[in-house]
């Protein structure tokens, strides 16, 4: 549909890439230190300090896996942006397991494309 993907983590390019070749990704991972555009967008959250201690118990690093020390996280977040730069679709929820199936970003895309 001539749609352009793209994903934007906090993670360390390492990790992306890693990732990218372990699930054979065919988008790409764009790098957003410490969370930076996440805040512009009004996104970007902070671990409170008990979320950071039960994750650092269970293993979880986030200075290691993202290369700095905010502890911070994106909230998940799909947009879909047409050539005009205009966005036709945005939707963020804080609940990380509650995505967008990929039949609605077709049908948005296809929408787009009429």
């Amino acid at each position: 549909m001539g749609a352009t993907l793209i994903a934007i983590s906090p993670e360390l390019t390492q990790h992306s890439r890693t990732l990218i070749l372990q699930k054979k990704l065919k988008f790409e991972i764009l790098h957003d230190p410490g969370n930076e555009v996440a805040q512009s967008y009004g996104l970007r959250w902070a671990f409170p300090d008990d979320l950071k201690q039960l994750y650092k118990q269970f293993g979880i690093d986030l200075v290691e896996s993202n290369g700095e020390g905010s502890w911070t996280l994106p909230l998940p977040a799909r947009f879909i942006v047409n050539p005009a730069g205009a966005v036709q679709y945005a939707r963020v929820d804080p609940d990380y397991t509650r995505r967008p199936e990929p039949h609605e970003t077709l049908e948005v895309l296809k929408r787009i494309a009429r």
